[in-house]
């Protein structure tokens, strides 16, 4: 006989989320910085232990439960793979010189007053060609921070412009896989959802341009023209460094405005980067071997970069920092941190757990504002407690859809509201996967770049106002035209 699941309460419900809450306070303060690389994961895994619990004394078996682990852990292999792919990426773009040679031809073209400003654009520009804040961040994204440390720039405010610019390029893209998840779960059609939040989007970006603008040119006296002189003086000794390098890159984006899956892309962008370095930078993968150039020597050093990256050694501490890492095993603490983040969401939403506190907290609501309001802060919160972007979107989506129709309230509200609050806070959650990857590849935490990842705070604001002010508030049919009630027998 089937074991009958008993309705959650607003306790059963509230528990878990509280005691997560409490717990990631305390990694926080215990671990600092450190949290993320084991303290949050332990957290995750007795929040999981705990929702378990709770949905057994409400019916549910532990084979129901550990078949819903399994589910939100498989949910991740893509981005898993993904991840790894870009660990081998940056290894091998290191050895090959395509990330030195990008560094170098920012540190001369770049002017440090507009350093965070055009950082921000850069990678907007990308982005919207790609379609992708994952691919931008790895590639250009890495590079800009290289840039920012020669500079002398303030990697928090980088590493915020970078995001920024990332995440604003991936909004309006019709390549997102976000961008076109949206409205399929809201029911809108993609381009006029790219054109509705045009509303919001360009002025929260506009915002963030000229506060990175005030940013920069407040910290560019503090500019060494001498030391960007020997970074890359540094930079042209240990690597040869053309136009040439560049050729990788070029491929990657290629493939991306083609539309080609992000795996095999990534991948392939990895495996040409040690083929240029093969190539290019014989002396190099000389140095780091066994100080010969057999063929055992070139495999083993280009092999290495792939799995467990590169470490340059130049005599300058800063520039060893900026030049070492990447590979596979750079990233295994990220996956291992998304996988203990979607473990628990997964048994919190297959135990009614998650609905039974969005529910609850949409009591109340009626005009626009308040219905915007509610969506983004769910999206918010889903993120938070799934640490998902995608299941930020499909849940509030799912569970808000009839609502807004209720309301009067055109999908494209929703749609766009499930943009700014779950696409576009992603990335300030260092537990959820976009921001344990930020966090992957720019090597900034994203406690550090939250208070300076404008766009991605001010849009999901600007919205708010939007909707309480009644501004580009959609209705399904506009006031003073509803149709009467027919009152004939």
């Amino acid at each position: 006989m089937t074991q009958q699941h008993k309705t959650p309460s607003l306790a059963d419900a509230l528990i878990p989320i509280a005691i997560l809450i409490a717990l990631l306070s305390v990694s926080v303060y215990l671990f600092g910085s450190d949290s993320s690389y084991g303290p949050n994961q332990i957290a995750l895994l007795i929040a999981t232990g705990i929702t378990g619990l709770i949905g057994i004394k409400n019916g549910f078996s532990w084979k129901e439960i550990e078949e819903a682990m399994i589910n939100g852990i498989s949910i991740s292999l893509g981005a898993v793979l993904i991840l790894l792919a870009v660990g081998s990426l940056i290894g091998s773009w290191l050895l090959a010189g395509t990330v030195p040679t990008l560094i170098y031809y920012g540190l001369e073209l770049l002017n440090p007053s507009v350093f965070y400003m055009a950082t921000c654009l850069i990678c907007a520009i990308v982005a919207m060609s790609i379609g992708s804040s994952w691919t931008t961040a790895a590639t250009v994204g890495v590079a800009l921070m290289g840039v920012s440390g020669g500079m002398g720039m303030d990697p928090a405010v980088a590493a915020g412009a970078v995001v920024s610019g990332a995440y604003f390029g991936d909004k309006i893209s019709p390549l997102s896989e976000t961008t076109n998840l949206a409205p399929a779960v809201a029911g809108t059609e993609l381009f006029e959802h790219i054109r509705y939040m045009l509303w919001t989007t360009i002025p929260s970006f506009v915002i963030a341009l000229i506060l990175f603008l005030i940013m920069g040119m407040n910290g560019a006296s503090e500019t060494n023209v001498a030391e960007i002189q020997s970074m890359q003086g540094l930079l042209a000794e240990n690597f040869n460094i053309n136009l040439w390098m560049l050729v990788p890159l070029i491929v990657l984006l290629a493939m991306a405005v083609r539309k080609v899956p992000a795996f095999p892309a990534v991948s392939i962008g990895a495996l040409l980067g040690v083929v240029w370095a093969i190539v290019f930078q014989p002396d190099l993968i000389q140095r780091l071997g066994d100080s010969d150039q057999s063929w055992r020597n070139i495999v083993v050093v280009s092999w290495t970069a792939l799995f467990d990256g590169v470490k340059i050694t130049t005599g300058n501490a800063d520039m060893d920092d900026l030049l070492s890492g990447g590979g596979m095993s750079g990233m295994l603490n990220t996956v291992w941190l998304i996988m203990c983040a979607l473990t628990f969401g997964a048994v919190l939403e297959k135990v009614g757990l998650l609905t039974r506190a969005v529910s609850a907290f949409l009591k109340g609501a009626k005009s626009a504002g308040d219905m915007v309001l509610r969506t983004i802060l769910t999206c918010l919160g889903t993120n938070l407690i799934t640490a998902d972007q995608y299941m930020s979107i499909v849940m509030p989506g799912r569970m808000y859809k009839n609502e807004f129709a209720k309301r009067n309230l055109h999908q494209l509200n929703l749609s766009r509201s499930l943009e700014d609050g779950g696409t576009l806070t992603s990335p300030l959650i260092p537990w959820n996967t976009c921001g344990a990857y930020m966090h992957g590849v720019l090597k900034v935490d994203p406690f550090a770049y939250i208070f300076y990842a404008f766009f991605n705070v001010i849009s999901p604001v600007m919205a708010v106002i939007y909707a309480y002010l009644g501004i580009k508030i959609l209705r399904l049919t506009p006031p003073g035209m509803e149709p009467k009630a027919n009152t004939q027998a």
